[in-house]
């Protein structure tokens, strides 16, 4: 018995098939935008010691570009020693000492996937998500024929996620 090749179909097919090869991406995905929420926490996170070398008599503002650190000020000095929150700068020496809090590696490595740009190669994987979450929602509405009940709540379903959303965002 032959099925017939209607959009219908058609659509309920890709669907399926994206949406098995889309699993593990979406579950890696929900793993990494969790634990991006918690991102400006100390969640997981690690301590670790860094030393560098750096150019003598730098302000706390360009000791902060230099090492990465937003809003860095030094708190106290003692002689050529200047103390910030996170650790010490020599400034006649440009030796400094700081703690960073990062995530295990693993995890650094998952987050990033939500941080990729243009010129990064995630970008590609990202675009195709996104591309491929947006076809998830409109060949859902393939998924059941529009004459049933559960395609008209599916309508009401979408419109409250929707409105959800956008009371979030506005409120």
């Amino acid at each position: 018995m032959s099925t017939k090749a209607t959009v219908h179909n058609t659509m309920r097919i890709w669907h399926r098939y994206l949406g098995f090869f889309l699993a593990g991406i979406m579950a890696i995905y929900a793993l990494s935008g969790v634990i991006m929420i918690f991102r400006t926490t100390d969640f997981l996170k690690q301590e670790k010691k860094m030393s560098d070398q750096l150019k003598p008599g730098l302000t706390a503002e360009q000791l902060g570009q230099a090492i990465r650190m937003r809003d860095l000020k030094f708190e106290s000095s003692n002689g050529a020693i200047q103390n910030f929150k996170q650790g010490t700068y020599n400034t006649e020496t440009g030796a400094v000492n700081y703690t960073i809090k990062t995530l295990p590696n693993a995890l650094d490595k998952l987050t990033k996937l939500h941080k990729a740009t243009t010129k990064d190669p995630l970008f590609y994987l990202n675009v195709f998500f996104g591309v491929s979450l947006l076809f998830f929602v409109i060949s859902s509405f393939w998924m059941f024929m529009p004459s049933t009940s559960i395609f008209k709540k599916g309508l009401y379903f979408t419109l409250a996620g929707a409105i959800l959303v956008l009371i979030m965002l506005f409120v």
